[in-house]
C-alpha cells in the first residue's frame, strides 16, 4: 500500500460516519417520501467539499420509457449527485438508493426504527443495512480522499436515488440524464461479498373465479380458495422445475437460486358464503440467463396447464396480470477489472479476498449495466437478512471495512 493510500485510510472518521448514519436514519424516507432525506444528503455533500447537482424528476417523461416502473405514486422526487476529481482518468459511479421500506408495526421494534441507535457494535434503525449504511460508507470514503488532499485524475460520482424498492425510477432518471461511468459500485447489503450478477424479478397477480353458494350447501358452489390451492401447488412445482435447471456456480450457495413466492391472498366476502372471487399476488425470480418475457410465458403456461386439468377452471381460466414492478437481471464478467479492483482493495484492508457470488435480489445495478452500458458490481456492508426486517441493523465493523474498500477502489480506479 502506497503512502497516499495509507494517508487516505487514516482520514476515515468512523465516529462521524456512524453519527451521520444515525442522522440519516432519523429522516423517514419510505417510498414516495424521499425528498427530505435527499436534501439532507445533498447538503452533507456540499459540506464535505463535493460538487453537487440536484434536480426534480420529471415523472411524465419517465412514464414513456420501457424500463419505467413505479407502483408507488409520487408527486415529487429529487435526484442528487456529488462528484470529486477531474476528467483526465477513469470515472467511477457509486449508486445508492435513499428510499426504505415501511417499518410496519413499530411496537414490535426493540430499537426505534426512525432513530439510529448504536449498541454493542451495531447501528440499528430502518435503512441501516438497506442501504443508508452503504451510502454513508461511500460518502465518508470520498470525504477521506478530499480531506487528505490526494488528487484524482479521474472522477468519482456519488449518486443517491429514490424509488429503488418499487422499480428504480430514480436510477432510471439519472441514467437518462446522462450519468454513466467507466465502472460503478452499488453498495447494497452484500455482506462485503463482491457481486457481478443479480437476478431479475417480476410481480404478478392471478385472479381466480369460483361460484357463490350458501355455506350450508357448499357443494352447490365452487370455492375460489379451493381452486387457488390447485394453482398454488402448480406454482410450487414450477419453482422446483425452474431451479433444477440452474447450474450457475455464482448461485451454488443458494438452496433456491430463483424463488417464486406468494406474498398476498385476498378472497371471500362472508364466512357463510362459498367464496366466488380470490386474487393472489406474488414475485417470481428471473435468472441471469433468462429474460423477463421468457419467465412470464413459462408462468402463464403453468397456470393454463393446471387450469386445463380441472373441470371448473378449464372453463373459467385464471387471469394473470403483470402490473407490478419488473426488474431485469444483470451480469458482468466475474473477472472484469472493476471486480478485480474491489477484490484487491478489500484484501488489502481485511487480509483476505471477498466471496464472489450472485444475488437472488435485484437492484439498480441492472439499469446501469443494461441501459447505461456501465460495468457495475454490488459491494456493500450489511446483510440481506437484516434488510426489511424488524430491528434492522448493520455492524460498525462492516461500515469501516466498506468505507476503506471504497476509498482504495476509488484511488486505484480513478487514475
Amino acid at each position: 500500500m502506497i503512502v497516499a493510500e495509507k494517508r487516505v485510510l487514516d482520514e476515515i472518521d468512523l465516529d462521524s460516519l456512524v453519527e451521520y448514519l444515525c442522522e440519516l436514519i432519523s429522516i423517514p424516507s419510505v417510498g414516495g417520501h424521499e425528498s427530505a432525506a435527499q436534501r439532507n444528503v445533498a447538503a452533507k455533500m456540499v459540506e464535505l467539499g463535493l460538487a453537487v447537482e440536484t434536480w426534480d424528476l420529471d415523472f411524465d417523461m419517465l412514464r414513456s420509457h420501457p424500463a419505467f416502473s413505479m407502483p408507488i405514486q409520487r408527486k415529487a422526487g429529487i435526484g442528487v449527485v456529488g462528484s470529486y476529481g477531474r476528467s483526465k482518468g477513469r470515472s467511477l459511479l457509486i449508486n445508492g438508493h435513499i428510499d426504505v421500506v415501511s417499518p410496519g408495526d413499530e411496537s414490535k421494534w426493540k430499537y426505534p426504527p426512525w432513530k439510529g441507535t448504536v449498541e454493542e457494535g451495531r447501528v440499528y434503525g430502518r435503512g441501516s443495512s438497506d442501504m443508508k449504511g452503504g451510502i454513508v460508507s461511500a460518502l465518508f470514503a470520498v470525504k477521506a480522499i478530499v480531506d487528505s488532499g490526494v488528487p484524482l485524475k479521474g472522477r468519482v460520482m456519488l449518486e443517491t436515488v429514490i424509488g429503488e424498492e418499487d422499480g428504480g425510477v430514480g436510477a432510471l432518471d439519472a441514467v437518462l440524464r446522462g450519468y454513466r461511468a467507466d465502472a460503478a459500485i452499488v453498495p447494497e447489503p452484500s455482506e462485503l461479498s463482491a457481486v457481478p450478477a443479480h437476478a431479475g424479478v417480476m410481480a404478478f397477480r392471478v385472479t381466480v373465479r369460483g361460484k357463490a353458494a350458501h355455506a350450508s350447501l357448499r357443494t352447490d358452489g365452487v370455492s375460489a380458495i379451493d381452486k387457488f390451492l390447485l394453482l398454488y401447488e402448480a406454482l410450487k412445482g414450477l419453482e422446483a422445475d425452474r431451479n433444477v435447471r440452474i447450474k450457475d456456480p455464482l448461485y451454488a450457495s443458494f438452496d433456491i437460486p430463483s424463488p417464486l413466492s406468494i406474498g398476498k391472498i385476498v378472497g371471500g366476502e362472508w364466512p357463510g358464503t362459498v367464496p366466488e372471487d380470490l386474487y393472489f399476488e406474488g414475485r417470481v425470480g428471473v435468472h441471469t440467463d433468462e429474460t423477463c418475457d421468457q419467465v412470464k410465458r413459462e408462468l402463464e403456461a403453468a397456470m393454463r396447464k393446471a387450469a386445463d386439468a380441472d373441470p371448473w377452471l378449464k372453463g373459467h381460466q385464471p387471469k394473470v396480470d403483470w402490473n407490478g414492478y419488473r426488474f431485469d437481471p444483470a451480469k458482468i464478467p466475474a473477472d472484469h477489472p472493476i471486480m478485480e479492483t474491489v477484490k484487491t482493495a478489500y484484501k488489502d484492508v481485511s487480509g483476505s479476498l471477498p466471496r464472489v457470488e450472485g444475488k437472488t435480489y435485484s437492484s439498480d445495478m441492472r439499469l446501469l449495466v443494461n441501459l447505461a452500458a456501465t460495468p457495475t458490481i454490488i459491494f456493500g456492508p450489511g446483510e440481506l437478512r437484516e434488510a426489511h426486517s424488524t430491528d434492522e441493523s448493520v455492524s460498525v465493523e462492516n461500515l469501516e471495512m466498506a468505507a476503506k474498500t471504497y476509498a482504495l477502489s476509488i484511488l486505484r480506479w480513478c487514475i
